[in-house]
């Protein structure tokens, strides 16, 4: 019964598209209904998946690879090596592949209260969106994961093109621009690693990769740490995903924060880390550094925000920089909380724009200075955001807390300047999270288009149950979450303890200039 279980995972939501796309285009109903049953039942097979992970182990389970190569590369890129459809999960996929199952239905109920134009086309991008992002997660073989890379990128550009705000053509032009920058230096890395090895079994090249010569891993290291430090977005590469959230339909903005920017933290962890861990312990430093930076820079961009979506995406920038910093502390406190970091801003940021969707539905306005006491008219509306600003701002007891508490304190063990810059980014980050609530929520109904806006409907409190208690549960039992994890992050660990031992060996003077350097001494004296 498992061993086909994760290529229908994969592919169940391409054959929603399918069925999406072959339904007649007045029936919207049915679209509608499809893409919302495709997703749900991608995501009860997600779960499964959960339920049946051994978490004790680190080895890649589930394991799904075709008796025959899908093809083989020919000799003049890498000796004729054959290219194998392999899927797997571990635990460092396990977090995102749940999480991506479980968005994904609310995602599709969402479109309900802001997609009216072309629904159809909009389903089938979304579900063909799912199906690249799983792919990416459960791939173990390198030529796959960069197929699905891209796949899962296409469906966004024209999600944010079609159906974006004003400005959404230059919004997606500068996303476009980059993330091809990022794929493009990326396939670079992922041909010349084949060719170097002779293999693309992820596994295989994880093994042998760490043993290269340091040079050849910095360079590769780069190829691969570049595009997914676009993809994060790392401080500098941050400034096309303000324009793209702003511009992106809500249920677009969810699952670039909710998933597809994880894409990048999981790439950096697995292929950077994992794969080179001589290049990512040289590396360790400048990569602590612009993730300290970006959370500080990203919370100072948020706060001259009026913009609440902008805000948000803001917000973003400086909640992937704690996910960076955690990963290249290179230590266990650090990669525990860079990984559950991961899964709690997906859920935390994902809450707050669909919450400012829901607004912006009632009002057609994002202005901060256009709203105030909410509160009074919108009470469950009110309940849900100040429960999900708590969460981002990192309110013991809630998810935020969870991942960004182990974060710092691995941060502070491999760099105490940059936990300390970190540490003041919750402060800023806290400001502009409860500024902004305040002026959203609380004081007098101070314009009339607010007085009668309509509270939460059910469909939207469906929608954003799942995520609140997503928040308890990660906060309350983190290592239900974590636990899992462990094995497959304490094997990163033993390879970078590896590397951090080689390196200090290879510090040390040999033998012979010991040697020689007491009889230097002595004949001083």
């Amino acid at each position: 019964m498992t061993t086909h279980l994760l290529t229908w995972l994969t592919f169940l939501p391409l054959l929603g598209a399918l069925l999406v796309l072959i339904t007649p285009s007045q029936q919207v109903k049915a679209q509608r209904a499809i893409g919302l049953i495709a997703s749900l039942v991608t995501a009860v097979l997600a779960l499964r998946v959960w339920t049946l992970f051994d978490g004790s182990t680190a080895s890649i389970q589930l394991r799904a690879q075709g008796a025959e190569p899908w093809f083989t590369l020919p000799s003049f890129v890498g000796q004729g090596v054959p290219i194998y459809f392999r899927l797997g999960v571990d635990g460092i996929s396990l977090l995102m592949v749940t999480f991506t199952g479980i968005l994904m239905p609310i995602v599709m109920l969402s479109t309900w209260g802001h997609v009216t134009a072309r629904v159809k086309e909009f389903l089938v991008w979304m579900l063909v969106m799912e199906t690249g992002m799983l792919g990416v997660f459960l791939a173990f073989d390198l030529v796959l994961f960069y197929v699905f890379w891209e796949v899962s990128l296409i469906p966004l550009y024209f999600l944010v093109g079609i159906w974006g705000g004003t400005n959404r053509l230059y919004a997606t032009v500068k996303f476009f621009l980059y993330t091809l920058a990022g794929s493009l230096i990326m396939l670079v890395g992922v041909i010349a690693l084949i060719w170097r090895l002779n293999t693309s079994d992820v596994v295989q090249l994880a093994n042998q990769a760490m043993h290269l010569d340091s040079a050849t891993q910095l360079w590769l290291f780069a190829s691969f740490a570049l595009a997914f430090a676009i993809k994060v977005p790392l401080f500098p590469f941050h400034t096309w995903l303000a324009d793209a959230h702003t511009e992106a339909p809500t249920s677009g903005s969810v699952v670039l924060a909710g998933v597809l920017l994880k894409m990048g933290t999981y790439g950096l962890l697995r292929f950077g880390i994992g794969m080179f861990p001589h290049a990512a312990l040289d590396a360790a430093p400048v990569f602590m550094a612009l993730g300290a930076i970006g959370i500080l820079y990203g919370a100072l961009l948020a706060m001259a925000q009026n913009d609440l979506k902008r805000l948000v995406a803001c917000s973003s920038v400086s909640h992937m920089g704690y996910v960076v910093l955690g990963l290249f502390a290179l230590n266990a406190q650090g990669l525990g909380g860079g990984m559950l970091q991961m899964l709690n801003h997906g859920v935390s940021t994902g809450l707050l724009f669909l919450l400012v969707g829901m607004i912006y539905e009632r009002r057609h306005t994002r202005q901060l200075d256009q709203f105030g006491g909410l509160a009074s008219v919108m009470p469950w509306f009110a309940a849900c955001l100040v429960l999900t600003v708590l969460s981002s701002a990192g309110l013991p007891g809630l998810n935020g807390f969870a991942g960004e508490y182990p974060i710092l304190l691995g941060a502070f063990q491999a760099n105490r300047w940059w936990g300390v810059l970190a540490l003041t980014g919750v402060v800023f980050g806290a400001v502009y999270l409860l500024g902004s609530t305040r002026r959203v929520l609380f004081g007098a109904v101070t314009h009339s288009e607010n007085r009668h806006l309509p509270d939460m409907s059910l469909r939207e409190l469906t929608t954003v149950l799942p995520l609140v208690v997503l928040v308890f549960w990660i906060g309350l039992n983190p290592d239900r979450f974590l636990g899992p994890t462990q094995p497959s992050l304490e094997l990163i660990m033993q390879r970078v303890e590896r590397a951090r031992a080689s390196a200090a060996a290879a510090a040390l003077p040999s033998p012979h200039a010991q040697t020689l350097g007491a009889l230097t001494q002595e004949l001083a004296r």
